[in-house]
């Protein structure tokens, strides 16, 4: 075998398993592949290989992903490999091309616009229908018409088949069924389409129009899906429609991170793809590159608790077994677990902690911090600052979208046309150093500090690219390269690695790794979130702390706090998920070990008045879980203080005050004073999505009420 053989050129370096998927190169195949696995590596290889052996054509090759970021990495690496023709692109993106295309041939005339954000339209449609919506509850309307339209779903049939689900907003099943259509109505009226409408057009075209489907097999022959347990039901729908009656694909998945059902995702293809095709090639990669012993041993027990879990509630058959890792890397330190007294104290020990780090040389970039919601970033951005760390929020301003990247792509494409010879990465920080990059970090932090950290991501892509597009003798990198680079990068908003901190939602982290990881935040109510009250949705919060362990390469801190605010009631409890892994505190003692209740209220009886046990006959006796006879036990002075945090709230949204919470909701919450989201979940009145809107205002006020 000569040293330019694809064997020897592609295939090198690849262990047993990432093998077996690269040469698999025709009918069904299905690669299991868990955190860390290396699973782009290997059917980037498999497409490479079948390019280079002649198996595949590149341009008959589609690979579809669910993020353009995934799709950009993506591409750099088949193009790395030779195999710059294959296609790499999401779902969106490939079914708009073609509708594109076909557009004109099918339906005539120019294609409507393109709608980027449905909030306007929601709310107009809303308006049209007098109702009254905050910015809060435009944004879970949204949501839901999303998830409505990916099960592919009407405006007629949504309420049939959302029974079980909690409607958003306050609204009931038939409000969100009106705002559909009318949302739908608006879009017709401004001649507008959304993202999944592009899906569903493009779906109706190929299952109407036999010629325009031969076109498209004709086109790809073979298809690569990733992520393949995120695929909803309209995507599978148009996946078919593509495939027609051919086997020609490779699907890449794990069940155990499935994290967006809520979107209409579902693992169910990925766990029946062998049902569908009996033949199926199955390659397990269950060796994990990325992490620690430790930390790979960590994540392996959360999921053997879930399975122990899933046969208590004899939910075996819908969990499956999951892989369990395998480590690859040297041995790490142990991850730490935390438990702080508030969380101001919680954020100030993952500062000192990020410090130490850094100090130690882990860099800035190479470190994240990780919560379950996105209203927990305030206390560590100042913790952050506080310390003179720089951090960068993720799902913040685009990288692309800052004025100093914009003014350095404008330099670095002005001095492509006219360059010398000079390695590329000298140029770029050579015509970068105009606009404030130095080779050292300026002290402090600031905007000056954000502004050198974005051209100091610049200069390390142009150093990674001069390595990576330079590897044979003969290639070579040059400036218009680069250029070509960022605005490839610049469209799909493929940012590169930017010096400081990255806070981060755990959802957001899917896909990404670091050095170090600190998951913040797991107490009950946020670990698992409050309104995870089915087993289902418990079950997804714990693989999505999963996802959040199996991000850490080395370092893996785990914390939680007991009391919101400093001086508050110490009544959190660390979540469930860390019973049996975590170090027992004093807390502990006297507590049953196992792991904790669900906290949502189940009626199991006639409502009783608290003071007197008489029956409450009417809503609002049993809103405040006491009969009109008895007196009133809460105080007055946090009574008004809620009516008037109310008042304020409505007035915010320009919403009467009664859709915030009705008055007999005000006394119960005054008259139990909860101490938690949980216990506060538990009061009539109070749903999953007023709690996530209002419960931390609403335990603040009590807070402060107490301490007045």
């Amino acid at each position: 075998m000569s040293s330019e053989s694809p064997e020897a050129r592609i295939l090198a370096g690849l262990d047993d398993e990432q093998r077996a998927v690269a040469t698999t190169l025709t009918g069904p195949l299905c690669v299991l592949a868990g955190a860390g696995t290396g699973k782009t590596r290997a059917i980037t290889h498999r497409m490479a290989y079948g390019v280079a052996t002649g198996v595949y054509k590149p341009q008959q090759v589609l690979a579809v992903t669910f993020t353009a970021r995934a799709a950009a990495e993506m591409r750099t690496r088949l193009r790395d490999l030779g195999a710059g023709g294959v296609q790499a692109r999401t779902f969106h993106a490939a079914a708009l091309k073609q509708l594109q295309y076909f557009w004109p041939h099918t339906v005539g005339g120019a294609m409507p616009g393109l709608l980027d954000h449905k909030a306007q339209i929601i709310a107009e449609a809303a308006r049209r229908l007098r109702l009254s919506t905050d910015r809060a509850a435009i944004r879970d309307v949204a949501a839901e018409i999303e998830w409505a339209k990916v099960s592919m779903l009407t405006p007629d049939s949504y309420v049939r088949a959302a029974g079980d689900r909690e409607p958003p907003a306050g609204f009931d099943l038939t409000a969100i069924s009106r705002i559909f259509q009318s949302y739908e109505d608006v879009k017709v009226d401004r001649n507008i389409i959304d993202f999944e409408d592009v899906l569903l057009i493009m779906v109706g075209i190929l299952q109407e129009d036999e010629r325009v489907a031969a076109m498209v097999r004709d086109q790809y022959r073979h298809f690569v899906v990733d992520e393949y347990q995120d695929v909803s039901p309209l995507q599978q729908r148009l996946l078919d429609l593509w495939l027609g009656a051919r086997d020609e694909l490779c699907v890449v998945g794990d069940s155990s991170q499935t994290i967006y059902s809520f979107t209409g995702a579902t693992p169910r293809h990925l766990l029946d793809f062998t049902k569908r095709f009996p033949g199926a090639d199955v390659v397990k990669l269950v060796r994990d590159y990325r992490s620690t012993p430790q930390v790979v041993g960590l994540a392996n027990r959360i999921l053997a608790a879930r399975t122990a879990e899933g046969e208590r509630n004899r939910m075996a058959p819908a969990w499956p077994t999951p892989l369990e890792l395998v480590a690859q890397r040297p041995a790490g330190p142990e991850p730490t677990f935390t438990e702080c007294a508030d969380d101001e104290a919680e954020a100030a020990h993952v500062a000192s902690s990020i410090k130490a780090l850094i100090e130690q040389g882990v860099q800035a970039s190479e470190i994240a911090v990780l919560f379950r919601t996105n209203g927990q970033s305030q206390a560590y951005e100042q913790a952050l600052a506080s310390a003179g760390i720089g951090y960068q929020l993720r799902g913040g301003e685009r990288f692309f979208a800052r004025r100093e990247v914009r003014d350095a792509v404008l330099q670095l494409r002005a001095a492509s046309r006219s360059v010398g010879n000079e390695p590329v990465p000298q140029m770029v920080r050579d015509i970068l150093a105009s606009l404030g990059y130095t080779s050292e970090a300026p002290a402090g932090g600031g905007a000056t500090r954000e502004r050198w950290e974005s051209l100091a991501a610049l200069v390390a892509l142009a150093e990674e690219l001069q390595v990576t597009r330079t590897r044979d003798p003969d290639s070579i990198f040059t400036m218009q390269d680069f250029v070509a680079e960022l605005e490839e990068r610049a469209a799909a908003q493929h940012a590169p690695r930017v010096q400081g901190v990255t806070l981060a939602s755990l959802h957001s982290a899917k896909g990404l790794e670091w050095d170090a990881v600190f998951l913040v935040g797991l107490s009950e109510g946020l670990m698992p979130i409050s309104f995870a009250d089915t087993p289902e949705a418990v079950d997804e919060e714990r693989r999505l702390l999963y996802v959040g362990i199996t991000r850490a390469r080395e370092h893996l801190a785990l914390s939680w706090s007991t009391a919101r605010t400093p001086g508050g009631r110490a009544n959190r409890k660390p979540s469930r998920f860390l019973d049996g892994l975590r170090p027992r505190t004093e807390r502990d003692a006297g507590r049953t070990a196992g792991p904790a209740k669900q906290t949502r209220r189940k009626v199991t009886g006639p409502a009783k008045c608290r003071s007197c046990g008489a029956l409450l006959n009417t809503g609002a006796e049993r809103k405040v879980g006491r009969c009109g006879d008895c007196p009133v036990t809460y105080e007055e002075a946090t009574f008004d203080a809620l009516r008037e945090w109310r008042r304020e709230a409505a007035a915010e949204a320009g919403i009467p005050a009664f859709v915030v919470f009705t008055d007999a909701t005000l006394v119960a919450i005054a008259e139990d004073r909860p101490p938690s989201l949980n216990r506060l979940a538990t009061l009539p009145g109070v749903g999953p999505s007023k709690l996530e809107r209002y419960g931390e205002a609403v335990l603040k006020v009590l807070a402060e009420s107490a301490g007045a």
